[in-house]
């Protein structure tokens, strides 16, 4: 809440705040790190050591109340509402074309599907999906443990057919993708199955 109200602090300026050690406020600063909640910035300030600077993570502004999922909904019903699902419909295909650019623009020479699974888990957790993928066999999972979209998705079916169409068009037109257990039907996390098309033999 301190760093929330008041901006980055170092160690010494919570301490002073909360009334204990440095090296308290510093162990409770770490331990709040390792949850993903608090980053770290070494700035210079003159002559000696440099000075850790901690701020808030996307994920510990997130601890905070947002409205914005609520906001969110109301306007895919607006939109559903005064302009009609086809419209909607619209929007929605402009969004996923507006992420397939993005993410094949920051995968661009990332080869190999393993690499760019890596890579796209990578960009998916920044986003809040907390991804992961791992390889079974012949095919690879690939998991979201999370979906900052579940309120929006569930209010309308054509997001997460849409996300299934960016994960075609990311990994790879040469694999097979298939949603093995999904957030909005009930299950703890969004799993895709995904296969490599083999060339049959001449």
């Amino acid at each position: 809440m301190l760093i929330k109200t008041k901006g980055p602090l170092s160690a010494a300026e919570l301490a002073g705040e909360l009334g204990i050690t440095t090296e308290g406020a510093r162990l409770q600063l770490v331990k709040l790190a390792e949850e993903g909640l608090l980053q770290f910035e070494s700035i210079s300030k003159g002559v000696g050591r440099p000075m850790q600077i901690w701020s808030l993570t996307p994920l510990g502004n997130a601890r905070f109340p947002d409205s914005h999922t609520e906001l969110t909904v109301d306007i895919i019903q607006t939109i559903k509402t005064v302009l009609g699902p086809e419209a909607l419909a619209n929007v929605i295909l402009a969004r996923e074309k507006n992420q397939q650019e993005k993410y094949n623009t920051a995968l661009e020479g990332v080869n190999g599907i393993e690499n760019r699974l890596t890579a796209f888990a990578a960009i998916r957790t920044g986003e809040g999906y907390l991804a992961e993928w791992r390889k079974e066999g012949d095919v690879f999972l690939f998991i979201e443990n999370h979906c900052p979209i579940c309120c929006a998705a569930a209010t309308c079916d054509n997001i997460c057919t849409s996300e299934m169409n960016t994960f075609i068009s990311v990994i790879g037109e040469e694999v097979q993708v298939t949603r093995l257990d999904h957030i909005i039907n009930g299950a703890r996390r969004c799993v895709y199955k995904i296969r490599q098309n083999t060339v049959p033999a001449i």
